[in-house]
This record gives structure tokens, C-alpha cells and sequence, in this order.
């Protein structure tokens, strides 16, 4: 399984890119996973923001699953069966405004992983966290009770 991860900006909270290291780490040999840094944008107008990291992300990828808390919610059983019926996924995080309104209309399926707002570094760590979850439902392991 091939998962490329696309996300704005870099983790500045220390404890978030701890657990983002933990959880890289433990993925490492059950898939092969890429993680894609977008630049985020330094305009001063959210406007222009959303529309150049928007940009950036559309260079990225032409077939993407969006991560939004305005996407439909899966449990993490039904996420880990979803995973297994594909063998090369890249999933899109937007930046501290979200994403452009292009991001939105082309991604191939919007996932929300809350209905609660989350901030854009913590999503990438909650997905990360919920990444290796079905990775061990679908080995049968015992990390998922």
C-alpha cells in the first residue's frame, strides 16, 4: 500500500511533531508512506492565501481524498476496510485557513475526522494516529481493542 500525505506548512508545535515522529516511525514498514510539505503562503490576505497553498496542493496531485471536518465520518473499522480496497492513496491536509474552494471541488472524497474544529498540525498527527489503526485492524493486531 503506497499513501501519500500532502499538508501545508510546517508542524511548529513541538509535541505535535513528536507524535508525528512516533507514529512515521511505526508506519515505516507496513506501507510505504510520502510525506508531501506544501510551503504555506505568507500573504497577508486570507483570500490570496487559501488560493496560492491551493494551488500548491493541485500541483501535488490530481487524484486526492481531502481531510475536512465538512467530509463524511467513518468509523476506524470502516476506514481500515476503505485502506484495504486501494493500493495508492494520497490525502490532503489544507493550511491554517483550510483549502480553496478547487482543492474542495477535486478531491475525490472529503473525509472529516471530527465534527469538533481541529487545528491543521493536530489533524496530521490524529491522522497519522488513526493511519496506523487500520493498519493493525487489517493485520488483526491487538493496538485496536
Amino acid at each position: 500500500m503506497k499513501i501519500q500525505i500532502i499538508w501545508v506548512g510546517r508542524t511548529k508545535e513541538r509535541y505535535i511533531s513528536e507524535g508525528i515522529d512516533y507514529y512515521l516511525k511505526l508506519l515505516r514498514n507496513p506501507i510505504k508512506l510520502k510525506i508531501v510539505e506544501i510551503k504555506d503562503s505568507r500573504f497577508a490576505d486570507r483570500h490570496k492565501v487559501i488560493s496560492e497553498e491551493g494551488k500548491r496542493i493541485l500541483a501535488q496531485s490530481t487524484s486526492y481524498i481531502l481531510l475536512d471536518q465538512r467530509g463524511s465520518q467513518m468509523s476506524s473499522e470502516e476506514f481500515a476496510v476503505f485502506l484495504s480496497r486501494r493500493d495508492s492513496t494520497d490525502f490532503v491536509i489544507g493550511g491554517h485557513y483550510g483549502v480553496s474552494d478547487d482543492v474542495r471541488k477535486n478531491a475525490s472524497l472529503i473525509i472529516s475526522l471530527s465534527k469538533m474544529t481541529l487545528t491543521h498540525e493536530m489533524v496530521r498527527l490524529v491522522f497519522l494516529e488513526q493511519l496506523f489503526r487500520s493498519i493493525t485492524i487489517l493485520k488483526g493486531s491487538n493496538y485496536h481493542h
